[in-house]
């Protein structure tokens, strides 16, 4: 009867050793690296010094890394803050004609909410995340086709975005594991004028198209819990 019940007591004491481990771990970080697909805006055709036409403006789909660190409200609710830089370029494109213009950063700034599936000390978990916060385009130096020795700077220039994501989480310890996933991060760039909407009651207003910059990440990277 005592070895029972010193079995039953020595199993008990493992489960909860194991549940105050989960809890105290409640902060996890990130290091991600990954691949960026991305694509700008449209706009009035252009004719360059170069004497081709060009009426868009493109991010370089291009290598980007980040960091994030996130706490746990709850077992599976995760509330943290993340950034990612893009090492791009600006890069304008016409119906016949494609010219680099600069190099330039994306870095994204986002709070973001996740929720993880299954136990906190389950060894794979998938999770879904969502986060708000700006895009920032950085400042491109330019080369201009019409005047040789000379040379333009654009301005950073930051939007509003938003970012959404999904992967899976796979701890090899306690304390380590890796990560794997997909983002896309739509950013707000403009509104273009696309005609008139007529109510009888309350007149006409001029509406417009809004133009979204995306960017489909696929990366992934080393997780640290503590």
């Amino acid at each position: 009867m005592t070895k029972k019940v010193l079995v039953l007591a020595a199993l008990v004491a493992s489960v909860s050793a194991r549940s105050a481990l989960a809890q105290d771990q409640r902060v996890e970080a990130s290091v991600t690296v990954g691949w960026t697909f991305s694509d700008g805006v449209s706009g009035q055709s252009v004719l360059a010094g170069d004497g081709k036409i060009y009426d868009r403006l493109d991010p370089k789909d291009s290598f980007r890394w980040g960091l994030d660190v996130g706490v746990y409200t709850t077992e599976n609710v995760q509330v943290g803050f993340m950034w990612n830089q893009q090492m791009s370029a600006l890069v304008a494109n016409g119906p016949a004609a494609e010219r680099e213009l600069g190099d330039m950063n994306v870095n994204q700034y986002h709070g973001y909410f996740a929720y993880n599936m299954g136990d906190s000390d389950a060894k794979i978990r998938p999770y879904f995340l969502f986060g708000l916060g700006a895009t920032q385009f950085g400042t491109v130096d330019i080369d201009p086709v019409c005047c040789p020795g000379t040379r333009l700077t654009t301005k950073s220039n930051a939007q509003f975005s938003t970012t959404w994501g999904a992967g899976v989480k796979m701890m090899g310890g306690p304390h380590v594991g890796a990560r794997a996933g997909i983002m896309w991060t739509p950013t707000y760039i403009k509104t273009d004028a696309s005609g008139y909407w007529c109510d009888p009651y309350w007149g006409c207003y001029l509406v417009g198209d809004a133009q979204y910059s995306n960017a489909w990440d696929f990366g992934g990277g080393i997780i640290f819990k503590f």
